[in-house]
């Protein structure tokens, strides 16, 4: 089966293959640091997913993480470095994630998630994002942020829309410790969790049911919940980088991402 590749070389923190049957594979390829986002990752991401959506011939994206996590969300050290920016670049940050996510929820073609480990903070926004989620049982979900005295905030719109309000502030105010793939099933934030050596061929199984539908149909079909949703998701966005850049510039983020990076507990703890 011939292969289109979109990336320079595989090591891209992005790559980006189609197969012949205009199926896309995204994957984050930082796996020596659990996939996590730096700005590089970030941009290589958004500009996949806007590629494969106006391209005719792509029919479905599966998106994944290289190795054994899905996506650790952001890089500790990239967030810590975000202290010494100012508001307006800030902004521009959380921006650059905001059309990053919406790219994704905006993607006339089904956006399938391959969770094959952790999906943490950032990740677990990616999850929620995409339209199918399939898991392996060693997959675990979390939303830490406040522990760091940071927030969910970019990710917030599609994770609430996922889980609900309640189950939402359940995970957003405790930082609680990942749930595993087994609770993640049971509140509908995956929809499938299969062996780890069976993932490939379960999301298969969900691309080729894809495959059997009209491509048109589908698309219009994602324009509907589009329309329903387009105006408030983009209001949300607009809020949570808002939210995001205040956030940054409390005292509580500077000790929290700190303490992290120290190996030592934050002040509150």
């Amino acid at each position: 089966m011939a292969i289109e590749s979109l990336s320079d070389d595989k090591t891209d923190v992005v790559t980006c293959d189609i197969d012949g049957r205009g199926v896309a594979r995204i994957a984050i390829n930082r796996s020596g640091v659990h996939n996590a986002w730096n700005p590089q990752v970030v941009a290589g991401l958004t500009n996949a997913v806007e590629s494969v959506s106006a391209m005719p011939h792509v029919r479905a994206v599966v998106l994944t993480g290289e190795g054994k996590s899905f996506s650790a969300g952001g890089d500790l050290r990239w967030m810590r470095s975000i202290l010494d920016l100012s508001s307006e670049q800030r902004r521009e940050d959380a921006d650059r994630i905001g059309r990053l996510l919406i790219a994704i929820d905006s993607c006339p073609k089904p956006v399938i998630a391959r969770v094959n480990g952790a999906a943490i903070g950032g990740g677990f926004g990616l999850v929620c994002a995409c339209d199918i989620a399939v898991a392996c049982p060693e997959a675990l979900f979390g939303l830490s942020e406040v522990r760091l005295g940071i927030i969910p905030a970019m990710i917030s719109p599609f994770v609430v829309r996922r889980l609900g309000e309640a189950r939402a502030r359940a995970h957003f105010l405790t930082g609680r410790d990942p749930m595993p793939a087994l609770e993640a099933l049971g509140i509908g934030l995956v929809h499938h969790i299969v062996a780890r050596a069976d993932l490939d061929a379960a999301v298969e199984a969900e691309v080729r049911t894809v495959l059997r539908s009209s491509p048109s149909a589908i698309a219009d079909a994602k324009r509907l919940f589009r329309r329903k949703s387009a105006s408030e998701l983009e209001v949300a966005i607009r809020d949570a980088a808002d939210a995001l850049v205040r956030t940054w510039e409390s005292g509580d983020a500077r000790e929290g991402l700190t303490a992290f990076l120290e190996k030592r507990n934050p002040s509150w703890h």
